[in-house]
């Protein structure tokens, strides 16, 4: 085969494999954002039953304030609950960049979900608006990250040891 010939392939091939990882995000984000709005109702619902004195906490009296009515603050943040769960589902896709490093995946999708997070939580109230409040919620957040990776890595690994050890009983 010609080099031409092989380029043509090769972006022919580069171009379907964007549409089928477009296709991806889009429906990781349809299916992200009810979990996202739910993720933010079962929150509530704990912060609620750990701060509220047997009350509903429906959000931050901040946003209340500032939306004029706890109608209008629910909304939002309903909406914006949405947005993070379509954003953190959608940018899920990166894991599945399988010729990355799991240091550029990482990296990456820590990134996309931190620009996802932070101006929501900044909107929502979520943090105290002031430099320290904004450290402290990014501390947590970057914790909380660490944490749920080490899981997920551990995870991982121990499935790939299970899966080795089975590959090599039967090739015995």
């Amino acid at each position: 085969m010609y080099p031409d010939a092989m380029l043509l392939n090769s972006k022919k091939y580069w171009g379907y494999e964007v549409n089928i990882m477009k296709k991806k995000v889009i429906k990781r984000a349809f299916l992200g954002f009810p979990l996202g709005i739910t993720m933010g109702y079962l929150i509530t619902i704990v912060l609620s039953l750990v701060w509220a004195n047997g009350y509903y906490m429906s959000c931050v009296p901040a946003l209340i304030s500032i939306m004029g009515s706890e109608i209008n603050a629910v909304i939002l943040q309903t909406v914006l609950c949405g947005i993070l769960g379509a954003g953190f589902a959608a940018s899920s896709v990166i894991w599945e960049m399988d010729n990355w490093s799991i240091v550029k995946q990482t990296g990456i999708y820590f990134l996309i979900v931190s620009v996802i997070m932070l101006p929501i939580a900044y909107f929502t109230y979520w943090m105290e608006h002031s430099l320290a409040g904004f450290l402290t919620y990014f501390g947590i957040f970057v914790l909380i990250f660490i944490i749920i990776w080490l899981i997920q890595f551990i995870l991982g690994k121990h499935s790939v040891k299970q899966m080795n050890k089975r590959l090599s009983q039967t090739g015995k």
